[in-house]
């Protein structure tokens, strides 16, 4: 035989030879993912109570408590295709009234705890991999008919659950559990399908158990949140961050709820909490009075100076109009949006973007975060020291970059943060009135979102948030996420020296540069001057 005839056969062999192999290790992933799928469960008692815990494949790594149904605690907790779920079977009243009674018993319950998960998640492992190499055996067995095929299916299995678990290791985050995102389900909720004259009548009904959703799943969600992480103390400045209302009464019902379950200090309102601007709609900002906390409010393009009177009026309520003031303990600077265009299909000049960025950098260079140095001359005037500035649009706010260390913003009825490159962090709210009617536009109706954030009373810097949303119109969930802030005492760097002017102007409003200088202009059949709108001081 020649040279090439020996490469053919070697060719021919080396292609059979690895289409085996190939199959044999398909036939392991298969078996030994049917293994987990099965058979990879344990009960096993945790303290008072019975726990369920099984391995199930997964496209994203976490962990799962089930308390149906009430609804679902998950951790971001690992990085490989697996995910690990602890469902409450049941809790033994007797031994749970015991531990509440006996000190000594509470006393001992963490380290009983953590014995027991450990004890349940060892036999979890144990049966994982006894259930994937049974598994890949049999799928092994199945596929092939031979036993040493089927023992190298079995083994490949075992190899398979090893690699699992130990990348699961490897990528195992602590840190996930102080980030837990709750989901819960609303049952016997009214159904808001039918006619018109149905969900006028029944509506109502849907606002108080929305309320009573909201409360029960806070209730749930704080007392899932006294494990080992971040925990608020008493000193703690909790504000709620609300934004585009879009004068949905159901908003107020969410943000009631959470003002009372989360102890919330003061609300801050990122603007848009009208439709049209008109008088008919100042009725709707009268809840404000009925809070009881201070209510902080920045007008939105759907707000006009009607709009942003009305609002001032109420009790509690505290305008911020190109000013900064000063509310429990935290200094916060606003500015309402230029525009009014309440009107959706009205079309913004191409350099509106620009313009509203330069209003921000014009109006950003008379504030400074309360940590940087005051001026050496004494003829140089004091900066601001704002901890929070709050705008309708986040372009606007992008603006203010380097010269505080959090900015708050609504206008885009979805929820983002960013942190610059200067360290300032840009939050911008979705829509806590779920887009008002806009919100039943789309297939699925918007969701109402707003954040409860965690400010030290000593730095006033953030420490923590938690997001909350609630299914729009008709839907039946809620989830709540919680954030850590990873630096909080992180250093704000100035942006460049070098200030644009405002140019450019926004269609159906007054140019910013008319608005940085405070000038009499006509908006919104109105006059605009922050000076004399505003509550606090001008900067």
């Amino acid at each position: 035989m020649d040279i090439s005839g020996w490469k053919a056969t070697a060719r021919r062999f080396g292609s059979g030879r690895a289409a085996r192999v190939l199959a044999i290790v398909l036939a392991a992933v298969a078996g030994g993912w049917l293994g987990l799928a099965l058979g990879a469960s344990v009960d096993t008692p945790v303290g008072p109570a019975d726990i369920g815990m099984s391995l199930q494949p997964s496209w994203s790594g976490e962990t799962v408590v089930d308390v149906r149904p009430l609804g679902t605690l998950s951790f971001n907790s690992h990085n490989s295709p697996v995910r690990l779920s602890l469902d409450i079977e049941a809790v033994h009243p007797d031994a749970a009234e015991q531990i509440l009674r006996n000190p000594r018993w509470a006393d001992r319950l963490p380290m009983m705890i953590e014995s027991d998960v450990a004890n349940g998640l060892r036999r979890l492992v144990i049966r994982a991999l006894i259930c994937a190499v049974v598994a890949g055996f049999l799928t092994g067995l199945v596929v092939f008919r031979r036993l040493s095929k089927a023992a190298w299916t079995g083994a490949g299995s075992l190899v398979m659950v090893v690699l699992l678990g130990g990348l699961s290791a490897v990528t195992f985050n602590p840190r996930s559990v102080s980030e837990p995102r709750y989901t819960g389900l609303l049952t016997g909720v009214p159904s808001l399908v039918g006619s018109a004259q149905s969900i006028v009548s029944r509506f109502s009904e849907y606002r108080g158990q929305l309320a009573k959703l909201v409360t029960n799943v806070s209730r749930l969600y704080e007392a899932g949140s006294t494990l080992p992480i971040y925990d608020p103390d008493p000193d703690t400045i909790r504000v709620l961050h609300v934004s585009d209302l879009h004068i949905n009464p159901v908003g107020w019902n969410v943000i009631k709820s959470l003002k009372d379950q989360f102890k919330v200090n003061l609300i801050i309102d990122t603007g848009d909490i009208s439709d049209h601007g008109t008088g008919a709609e100042n009725e709707y900002v009268k809840e404000i009075g009925r809070l009881g906390v201070p209510y902080v409010f920045v007008r939105g393009n759907h707000d006009s100076l009607t709009t942003q009177r009305a609002v001032a009026r109420q009790k509690n309520a505290i305008v911020l109009d190109d000013v900064a003031a000063t509310v429990k303990g935290l200094n916060i600077y606003g500015i309402g949006d230029p525009r009014f265009t309440p009107d959706k299909s009205v079309r913004l000049s191409d350099d509106s973007s620009q313009a509203l960025y330069n209003l921000g950098r014009s109006r950003s260079v008379e504030l400074a975060p309360p940590e940087w140095p005051r001026p050496p001359s004494t003829s140089a005037p004091d900066k601001i020291g704002a901890d929070i500035v709050a705008v309708h649009d986040p372009t606007v706010g992008r603006g203010f970059s380097g010269s505080v260390a959090l900015v708050l913003a609504g206008h885009m009825h979805q929820r983002s943060t960013e942190l610059l490159r200067t360290g300032t962090r840009l939050m911008v709210q979705g829509s806590t009135g779920g887009a008002g009617l806009r919100g039943l536009e789309q297939d699925q109706p918007t969701p109402l979102m707003a954040s409860v954030l965690y400010f030290s009373k000593s730095t006033h810097r953030l420490q923590a948030w938690d997001d909350i949303t609630v299914g729009g119109l008709g839907e039946q969930w809620i989830q709540c996420e919680r954030h850590i802030e990873p630096d909080p005492g992180r250093t704000i760097f100035p942006e460049s020296t070098k200030v644009p002017q405002p140019t450019g102007t926004i269609k159906g409003s007054p140019s910013p540069t008319a608005l940085a200088s405070g000038a009499n202009v006509p908006y919104a059949s109105e006059v605009s001057d922050g000076r004399r709108h505003g509550t606090g001081h001008r900067p």
